[in-house]
């Protein structure tokens, strides 16, 4: 009965059935005429990509110039997927974008625009950073702590004890009071403060890049201030010292005294870093909105 029940043919509904899906393979095969097809023009296509292409690149060469953030350690996959994630958040705010042939002359230099401002935004901060180390490299020379040195790994340079302890200590104050964020906001209105169109190179003209080098003496300077001007009175007591007794030996006690004052002196300053460190950062940031 099973044998019978397995050779048995089919009815009019199945026969129906097995008509219709050979009547749809063959009109899904092209044999119908009228069938219409989705086509995408050039145009659309740029509408489509222009909008996120150049703040991507923007994001991007800001994120590999960036301190703590453009390291060697983090992977350029976090790199590109933070960057099209910040380009596509981007699009609420930012102004319109006119579509542009990515094979005409205009998009390379729009390509040069975004990654000049970009790295611009990055060195700005790391010139905040710089100073920063730049004050420890001061603060250790008047306490005697340059004898020693090591090679930075990060960096790719000598470095000293302080200037690299005042170097990591900034980069724990950026990540903890949202110095990180204020760069993301920055990149964000510098889209609307110099927008992709047709002068590139007017960034140049009302930012002026060149010029920020000379900040980081001065902001160096001006961190270091305090401690210099202990270490200096410290320096002229001792001096006193050795000109009234001769006979001491000025030399082995001024340096282990120079050295607990300075000690002491950075303990008290730590605490007071947060200001003018903040106060750099949004100064430099302000530049680009």
């Amino acid at each position: 009965m099973q044998a019978g029940w397995h050779r048995q043919r089919p009815g009019k509904a199945g026969s129906a059935a097995v008509a219709w899906l050979g009547g749809a393979l063959s009109r899904d095969a092209g044999l119908l005429p009228g069938l219409d097809v989705i086509s995408v023009t050039e145009a659309q296509l740029l509408a489509w990509i222009t909008p996120v292409l150049w703040p991507f690149l923007r994001v991007l060469a800001m994120l590999q110039a960036l301190p703590v953030l453009g390291q060697r350690n983090v992977p350029a996959r976090v790199k590109v997927g933070l960057a099209f994630f910040i380009a596509y958040c981007a699009q609420a705010v930012m102004p319109p974008i006119e579509p542009v042939p990515l094979d005409s002359a205009l998009a390379v230099l729009l390509v040069v625009q975004q990654v000049l401002i970009g790295l611009s935004l990055g060195f700005a901060v790391r010139v905040v950073f710089a100073a920063m180390e730049f004050a420890g490299e001061v603060i250790g020379l008047q306490m005697g702590m340059n004898f020693a040195g090591f090679f930075d790994p990060l960096m790719g340079s000598q470095s000293t004890a302080l200037g690299r302890f005042f170097a990591t200590l900034a980069a724990f104050v950026f990540i903890v009071l949202g110095g990180h964020l204020l760069a993301i906001q920055a990149i964000v209105q510098s889209l609307t403060a110099f927008p992709v169109g047709p002068e590139p190179f007017a960034f140049l003209r009302e930012a002026k890049p060149h010029l920020w080098g000379a900040q980081i003496f001065s902001l160096g300077l001006w961190i270091a201030l305090p401690m210099i001007a202990m270490l200096l009175f410290i320096n002229v007591v001792l001096g006193v010292i050795a000109r009234v007794t001769p006979q001491t030996h000025i030399f082995a006690i001024g340096f282990p005294i120079t050295m607990l004052t300075g000690l002491l002196g950075l303990v008290l300053m730590l605490p007071l870093l947060e200001a003018p460190f903040t106060q750099a950062i949004g100064r430099m940031l302000a530049l680009f909105g």
